[in-house]
């Protein structure tokens, strides 16, 4: 008699633990639903490539989080699977993986001022850039308390 009470006890708590599990993963499934952008290519298409994950972390003319966040736009000349494309990258890219996953590419639309051309990057075998100053704009120290701190501005 006490063992039944036992195991309906005992069910009756997994069925309590299976339910709030249930509604946990409801829950999740709706977020992640509300913040999930389906993107689909066609080849032949424009897309902006990201920067962020070539070896070396490239830069664009900014430092930090003001650095361009996508390059120049690249044709699709292919699909791999459900998630992955093909580029046709410049020849100044060719030591790069030309297979990208979605999530690295992002729909190019016609906006010439958000675009940054190749022509003046120079990227080295290990995939990193080298920034090179154009001209010095203006000088300045700034006081500090105990010490001076010079600054440049840099074009």
């Amino acid at each position: 008699m006490r063992s039944t009470k036992v195991v309906l006890r005992t069910t009756k708590l997994i069925q309590q633990v299976h339910d709030c599990l249930q509604v946990a993963q409801s829950r999740q499934i709706n977020y992640r639903e509300q913040h999930r952008s389906d993107l689909e290519f066609q080849v032949g298409d424009f897309v902006l490539l990201k920067v962020l994950p070539w070896k070396g972390v490239i830069m664009f003319r900014k430092s930090g989080k003001l650095g361009h966040q996508y390059v120049v736009p690249f044709r699709i000349y292919a699909r791999v699977g459900k998630l992955a494309y093909r580029l046709d990258l410049s020849d100044e890219l060719s030591n790069i993986h030309n297979t990208f996953h979605m999530s690295q590419l992002q729909k190019c639309f016609t906006d010439d001022a958000a675009l940054n051309s190749l022509d003046d990057i120079q990227v080295d075998e290990s995939l990193s850039y080298i920034e090179r100053s154009i001209a010095v704009l203006d000088r300045n120290t700034k006081v500090l308390r105990t010490k001076e701190v010079k600054l440049v501005k840099v074009q």
